[in-house]
């Protein structure tokens, strides 16, 4: 097994819907594993286009609950990938996702919600 290290922020919370049940939020997602066979002779990291991720393995992770999500692709795919000589690799990638969340209302407007965010992946 591949351990995959994960860190997220979020840029913003674009809308909550109270009809829809869901949010609308934009993330930056950041992965990190090492890969053996990207090992290289030197002291500084390389930095790769994104369009090259079709080339390297990548965990398959998704967003729990999710509606629909799109990558930023405006004016290049917003994917950056990192390879230090260790083999170790940064991938990290700007997606826009609307989640679905269960909300009670019944004592709005003195109501609190908690929604969640949840990544898991297949493997």
């Amino acid at each position: 097994p591949v351990s995959v290290g994960m860190s997220l922020d979020i840029a913003s919370i674009d809308t909550i819907s109270e009809i829809n049940m869901d949010y609308t939020a934009t993330i930056f997602l950041r992965q990190r594993w090492t890969d053996e066979r990207l090992c290289f002779d030197g002291n500084k990291s390389l930095s790769l286009d994104g369009r090259l991720v079709e080339m390297l393995w990548v965990p398959d992770t998704f967003i729990v609950d999710s509606k629909k999500s799109f990558l930023h692709d405006i004016t290049v795919e917003n994917r950056l990938i990192r390879i230090y000589p260790n083999g170790t690799v940064l991938y990290a990638l700007r997606i826009t996702t609307t989640v679905a969340c269960s909300m009670d209302l019944t004592k709005y407007p003195m109501d609190k919600q908690m929604c969640t965010l949840q990544l898991e992946s297949c493997k």
